[in-house]
């Protein structure tokens, strides 16, 4: 079996699109067999808990052809017909307009027939959901820093049988905090967001303006202590402490974290420390409260849905949407964990001579890593690399039935198309404004530097590019939308954000002139830097 390519059902209809920006680009082995098992419980535990979804459907299908996630050609997907289904189940919605909402399509032959026949069973679980989510999740990302912080510190005293059993513990809590990631979203977060966004609409409120204030703490205390180092009121080992789980491409096990090469954050450190205090994230936050306090008194005083309604909907925002924050957290340490001990037992391969790179370790799946190496691991290795590296080589198209159909990657030293100087993108207007400057395309926020007024095109982002966004005057992304995390981010800064371009990263040029309007949700090219 190739754990990165799946063979799907011919009727089955696939999306990549939003679990790209957990798990962008092509995964090692080792984080697909961590990350598909996990996603598969992690999509059924919600439903489970509304009540929509049965017990017996609560678990991994022994039929592959039955699950609902899958690798192709390295790149995680999840079945969007699957979510029709259940989407028929959920009172006052519809499979129809939740495959549109989170996918942008409905699969060619799905038929929505909504239907009331749960509606007991979600009476009876939903409401215990809602009431216990923010709890577990908070309770979760507690036990869990205790606990990385304990691994990571015992690590170099382990035996390598304690290792394989630390990395087994890893695998098993990341599978559990990514299905509380995914019950708070799908229970509260979600729910809470569209009422949000239903009353700014009939009230004439800027939706973005109502959800800035609601993100995630953890991605702004990650900014206020990188700050506070430049400072000199927070000393780098801290930080490290708080947050060293963090790099670049963070959901793929194999990538480098700040605890184990703090080279960008010292870099960003210093950038910081060449600007005034007038500029510090608490100086940006002040104006951008007031505005957010602005936008709830003329909702309160315009919405025609009651001053009960609009507060309870504003205090349930306050409390559920940061939490997006706090899970991803808790399954980043899990992740990071996981990453100490596949690096653990790669040296230790090394050491034996089963393997001659540390890295090779990332070749492995969970259960390998689990037990001593077959002989000839060596081998296996070089063909799983030359595998994954032609992988890297194809583009997959965003939604599918059946098994998609890549096409292959250009050559780097193909001539370019003759690009026009106006071309407009058209996305999802995330965070106000308009810009106009300087683009910088960025694929790795470690190897990447932004000058202040730049305009950070990525294809996506997680919490490792807070500070390249700190110092960019607009955000512009290929996929996600209104709770992304380059969304989020990009209102708490009160900075232009333009979502879901598709193809930003390959339209765009560094060097080219861009404009941005984050209302409007486009992104017009000026003139390209070979003009």
């Amino acid at each position: 079996m190739n754990i990165l390519n799946f063979v799907s059902p011919s009727d089955a209809s696939w999306s990549s699109v939003n679990l790209a920006e957990a798990v962008p680009g092509v995964m090692t082995p080792l984080t697909s067999s961590v990350w598909v098992p996990a996603s598969e419980m992690g999509l059924r535990q919600p439903f489970r808990e509304m009540g929509v979804l049965p017990a017996s459907q609560a678990v991994i299908p022994a039929d592959p052809a039955d699950r609902i996630t899958g690798a192709f050609f390295g790149r995680m997907a999840v079945r969007v017909d699957f979510l029709c289904e259940m989407g028929d189940l959920v009172p006052g919605q519809s499979g129809e307009s939740l495959s549109r909402d989170f996918f942008g399509f409905v699969p060619p032959d799905f038929v929505s027939h909504p239907s009331n026949r749960r509606l007991p069973a979600i009476a009876l679980r939903y409401p215990r959901a809602l009431a216990t989510i923010a709890r577990r999740i908070e309770r979760d990302r507690r036990e869990v820093d205790a606990w990385w912080r304990r691994s990571l510190a015992s690590l170099g005293q382990m035996t390598t049988d304690d290792v394989r059993g630390l990395l087994v513990d890893a695998r098993e809590r990341f599978t559990d905090a990514l299905a509380l990631q995914a019950v708070v979203s799908a229970c509260a977060i979600q729910p809470v967001q569209d009422q949000i966004s239903s009353l700014a609409e009939s009230a004439g409120v800027d939706l973005t303006d109502l959800l800035r204030g609601h993100g995630s703490h953890e991605e702004s205390v990650v900014l206020a202590d990188m700050w506070a180092v430049s400072r000199r009121e927070l000393d780098m080992d801290e930080f490290m402490s708080r947050h060293g789980y963090h790099c670049a491409g963070e959901g793929e096990v194999s990538s480098v974290s700040w605890r184990e090469d703090p080279g960008h954050v010292q870099r960003m450190v210093a950038r910081f420390g060449s600007l005034a205090e007038t500029e510090s994230p608490r100086a940006r936050a002040a104006e951008l409260e007031q505005r957010g306090a602005s936008a709830t008194d003329k909702l309160r005083t315009n919405s025609s849905a009651g001053r009960i309604r609009v507060d309870l909907t504003l205090r349930l925002a306050r409390r559920f949407i940061p939490l997006r924050g706090v899970g991803k957290v808790t399954y980043l340490q899990t992740l990071d964990v996981l990453r100490a001990c596949a690096r653990r037992l790669g040296a230790d391969a090394v050491e034996s001579g089963s393997l001659s790179d540390p890295e090779d370790a990332f070749y492995f799946t969970a259960d390998e890593l689990a037990r001593p190496l077959p002989s000839g691991a060596g081998d296996l290795v070089s063909e799983r690399r030359a595998q994954r590296a032609d992988y890297e080589s194809l583009i997959l198209p965003p939604t599918w039935t059946g098994n998609p159909v890549p096409e292959r990657m250009s050559p780097p030293d193909a001539p370019a198309a003759a690009a026009d100087t106006e071309v407009c993108l058209n996305g999802v207007g995330a965070s106000p404004g308009t810009v106009t400057g300087r683009a910088v395309v960025v694929t790795d926020p470690a190897t990447t530097d932004v000058d202040d007024g730049d305009i950070l095109i990525a294809h996506t982002t997680d919490p490792s590019w807070v500070s390249l966004m700190f110092l960019s005057s607009a955000l512009v992304v290929d996929i996600g939308g209104m709770m992304s995390h380059a969304a989020v981010v990009a209102r708490e800064l009160g900075i232009p954000c333009v979502m879901n371009t598709g193809n930003g990263t390959r339209a765009i040029t560094t060097g080219d002139t861009v404009s941005v309007d984050g209302v409007g949700g486009t992104v017009r090219i000026v003139s390209t830097s070979a003009a």
